[in-house]
């Protein structure tokens, strides 16, 4: 790798095409989700290598709950057995997982794999993992706003404490701005994917499947955020 490349601090992925990936390879859409869920571990890890300090994956969204309740049983379950035995390496690297998204129609062992997974990783500081689960842009304003109003009414906070910087720490995760955004499967839509936190980040859509997005591809897209005269507000 050219040493001299810049390495975004923040990469947000939307985590797409896993499904047509399967079908069309004429396996069921299940396995689709399990090859990219063992990709989304080899991405986290590339990218840590690299000097990535916050990811963000978007693997399932608020409305992902309307598809058929089969694939949504064994996205669940998948979850379930990804955090509980499947990150070990990740958290012997070091790196800190949080979540985004909204915890209601979750299941119990969901939430109790994912409050393990943060629980094992409180104190890691080399890097950190967002998985947006549950999760929506705009319920994410939504819920900051409502969390916001209460300050107010509380008295905790004044009119004038109320900034970008405090929005920005008030959502789901105190994260810094995303810089580089990818969606992969060559979709060009944002798909309510932090809209707040996205709004300088460089976009960047591959024609590839999630499951076949790999280390050249990681780095032919850094290679490509390289080359973007990043301008904020023009």
């Amino acid at each position: 790798m050219d040493s001299e490349l810049i390495i975004p601090k923040h990469i947000g992925i939307i985590v797409d095409g896993n499904g047509r990936w399967a079908t069309e390879r004429n396996l069921p859409r299940s396995m689709g989700h399990k090859v990219g869920a063992e990709n989304l571990k080899n991405v986290c890890l590339y990218l840590d290598e690299l000097g990535v300090k916050y990811l963000s994956v978007f693997v399932f969204s608020t409305e992902n709950f309307k598809r058929e309740n089969k694939e949504v049983v064994f996205l669940m379950d998948l979850f379930v057995k990804m955090f509980k035995s499947e990150f070990d390496e990740i958290i012997k690297r070091g790196i800190k997982v949080v979540f985004s998204g909204r915890r209601d129609r979750l299941r119990k062992d969901v939430l109790e794999a994912m409050e393990y997974l943060e629980q094992a990783t409180a104190k890691n500081h080399h890097s950190c993992l967002n998985i947006c689960l549950n999760y929506g842009g705009q319920s994410e304003i939504v819920d900051m706003t409502k969390k916001v109003c209460k300050m107010y009414k509380d008295g905790e906070i004044t009119l004038d404490d109320i900034d970008v910087d405090f929005v920005s720490k008030n959502l789901y995760n105190d994260l810094p701005p995303v810089d580089f955004l990818i969606r992969t499967s060559g979709e060009l839509r944002l798909s309510n994917f932090m809209l707040y936190q996205s709004s300088y980040a460089e976009l960047y859509f591959p024609k590839i499947y999630f499951p076949d997005f790999k280390e050249e591809d990681l780095l032919k897209a850094i290679e490509e955020f390289n080359k973007r005269n990043r301008r904020f507000g023009g």
